[in-house]
């Protein structure tokens, strides 16, 4: 079965960047100590990685975040989508108006104009797609950022949410919840490793 599942990394203070992050600046100020578990060399981190990657069917993300993926910065043949797994699964971006061009033509990008909820089954989709080819469930994977794992949350729409805690106060930044619906999760696991405590919870429709 597809689940939809919001996946992203965090500080300790509650942000998903650091305060201003930009094209050039994708993460913001500090906020590189973020993903240092996604590259680093622990045998639990790496394990993660290629899992999530492995079981990515489809990957949902805003335009925010596609600007910064497809610029000069962005995604390469050695890092990319799982980091260094470099993963290629379908992605859908939220956006409101689709780009003019996209540098990282050699990936399956589809943009969708009419909100989250569409986006979101527009992945499911192709993920469902994918698992049928590949005979093995896949996930949709909802990356980021901030603004599109909330707005998914409060739609509803999310399964589960994965956090992966970075032991970094960034002070400022875009934090990930900025009001949003109440809700209590239930916490489904937790691994700690050497650079990051990930968590997982499943989210109650």
């Amino acid at each position: 079965m597809t689940r939809i599942i919001a996946d992203i990394s965090i500080s300790l203070d509650g942000y998903v960047t650091g305060p201003d992050p930009g094209l050039d600046n994708g993460l913001g100020t500090g906020g590189e100590g973020l993903h240092t578990w996604a590259f680093s060399d622990d045998p639990e981190d790496r394990r993660i990685v290629r899992e999530s990657t492995e079981r990515s069917g489809a990957v949902v993300l805003g335009r925010r975040l596609f600007d910064i993926v497809d610029g000069p910065k962005g995604w390469n043949d050695e890092s990319g989508y799982g980091a260094g797994e470099v993963g290629k699964p379908a992605f859908v971006v939220v956006t409101s108006e689709p780009p003019a061009s996209v540098r990282t033509s050699d990936l399956d990008w589809t943009f969708v104009t009419t909100g989250v909820h569409d986006a979101v089954s527009a992945a499911r989709e192709r993920a469902e797609a994918a698992s049928a080819r590949s005979g093995k469930d896949l996930d949709v994977y909802v990356m980021g950022g901030g603004v599109t794992i909330s707005s998914a949350l409060d739609a509803g729409l999310v399964d589960a949410l994965t956090l992966h805690l970075a032991p970094v106060v960034l002070g400022a930044g875009t934090p990930l919840f900025s009001g949003g619906i109440p809700r209590t999760l239930t916490q489904r696991s937790v691994t700690r490793t050497t650079t990051a405590t990930h968590l997982t919870y499943d989210v109650p429709r």
